[in-house]
């Protein structure tokens, strides 16, 4: 059976591929098998990946919600744009939760020019500079020019003094994060400069997927009993993560969500965020 990718791209059907992306969503195998045998009963030759992940999705929701929404992770990173404005606070949330202090959106002034900062972070009297590039399109890469492009930046900032976090300080590291992938070339000139990558899936055991399977670090737009205007909403007012709502249910009253529908939210992040 071949399928359609985003790319355009004709492959084979992977059944073991779905099968292990429905599980990661939490669901039960015998869940997961249930809807293997539905999808395998309705696909047919040339059927795209988006609609087989449409199917998967709508079977998954009616199982639970927690379950599509987890399964909705990266389209719903995604979502944080399209300006990349809140995939910027949403980078900013992943750090300051391995203990950072960060500031996001800062002008400073390197030697030649003045540059707009995404992210500045620091730990250990360490600060590094953190430069966000997202991506609407499911297919694209962030490719070798793009780390090349950050390093010129970083150099031309790096050996100078920086009213930041308290006082005068320098930075001395340089991350780049996108919420696609990078270039195997983006990757080896990244190592060879000594830029720090975060993506989708790299590095392999401690990405963005990784990081928010262990820490819970779901952005509010995977949730699955919010519409998109009303996620919009609790973008503007700061709410970038699930976790943030549980104890600030204020926040969907602001957005103006019935009393029986704030409950149905708040059962949905505490089973994604396995607060019960």
């Amino acid at each position: 059976m071949k399928v359609v990718k985003y790319s355009g791209d004709i492959v084979d059907f992977n059944p073991v591929k779905l099968k292990q992306s429905l599980l990661k969503s939490g669901a039960s195998p015998l869940v997961v098998q249930t809807i293997l045998q539905t999808i395998q009963k309705e696909i047919y030759e040339g059927i795209s990946t988006k609609q087989i992940y449409k199917m998967a999705f709508g079977l998954l929701k009616k199982a639970s919600n927690s379950h599509a929404a987890r399964y909705n992770l990266k389209e719903a990173i995604r979502l944080l744009g399209p300006a990349g404005f809140f995939f910027e606070k949403y980078v900013a949330r992943l750090f300051a939760s391995e203990q950072y202090e960060t500031k996001t959106n800062l002008i400073l002034q390197g030697k030649c020019v003045s540059h707009e900062i995404d992210v500045l972070i620091k730990k250990d009297h360490f600060i590094s500079m953190v430069e966000c590039k997202f991506h609407m399109g499911k297919e694209a890469n962030s490719d070798v020019k793009v780390p090349m492009y950050i390093l010129s930046r970083f150099n031309d900032l790096k050996d100078r003094q920086h009213i930041i976090f308290s006082g005068k300080e320098s930075i001395s590291g340089c991350w780049i994060v996108t919420n696609n992938r990078f270039t195997a070339d983006a990757i080896a000139f990244a190592k060879c400069s000594g830029l720090n990558l975060l993506s989708w899936n790299y590095p392999e055991n401690n990405n963005i997927s990784t990081k928010n399977a262990d820490n819970f670090l779901y952005p509010i737009t995977c949730l699955t009993t919010l519409s998109l205007a009303e996620k919009d909403r609790l973008l503007v007012l700061d709410v970038i993560l699930v976790k943030e709502i549980m104890h600030n249910s204020e926040c969907l009253e602001k957005i103006g969500l019935s009393t029986n529908r704030i409950k149905n939210v708040l059962k949905e992040a505490s089973e994604l965020c396995e607060y019960l």
